[in-house]
């Protein structure tokens, strides 16, 4: 049983949701997001609180119960406050910069690294080791961090390359002579 897809979720001050069949719409402050929930739930709103329950007590019924909670949470608190996630450079010579609504990084390539900013997020480098991806999308916050952790994810030995802020780089000990 879904502990977590019990508990209604209550609307936040100051956002709007609307719950149209398998659709739920979010509207407030930051901007506006839709989830479509899977068929095998079923979501109603009632007196400011949107509920959550399986149709019936099959195994998939019951995986996509909690999930869909969740869902639902994310673009409520998406709308109202964003997400935000950090990153870290660090290496002689790496750093990242905008260029226009780019953002340019050296990272020890023989070329500079572009990655374009998706629609909907925002990039800033509030210093050239630092990079901050900001939107009302949880996940795809998440998926613009990750790809751009991906051009050099740190290396284990001088943990050298592009990191979460945060994030524990586990390290390994190098030649013995």
């Amino acid at each position: 049983m879904s502990r977590i897809g019990k508990k209604a979720v209550v609307l936040p001050q100051g956002v709007t949701a609307a719950v149209n069949g398998q659709t739920v719409t979010a509207k407030g402050p930051k901007g506006e997001l839709k989830f479509v929930v899977n068929d095998d739930v079923l979501v109603k709103m009632e007196n400011g609180e949107i509920a959550v329950e399986p149709r019936d007590q099959s195994k998939t019924a019951r995986s996509k119960w909690g999930m869909s909670r969740t869902q639902i949470s994310n673009i409520l608190k998406g709308v109202k406050d964003g997400y935000e996630r950090k990153l870290e450079i660090s290496g002689v010579g790496y750093r990242a910069a905008m260029q226009g609504k780019n953002l340019q990084l050296s990272l020890g390539f023989s070329h500079e690294v572009v990655y374009q900013t998706p629609q909907g997020i925002t990039i800033s480098t509030p210093k050239p080791t630092e990079i901050t991806v900001s939107g009302i999308d949880k996940q795809q916050v998440g998926q613009v961090a990750a790809e751009i952790r991906e051009y050099r994810g740190p290396e284990p030995y001088k943990g050298k390359g592009v990191r979460y802020a945060g994030e524990r780089i586990v390290r390994k000990e190098g030649k013995k002579k």
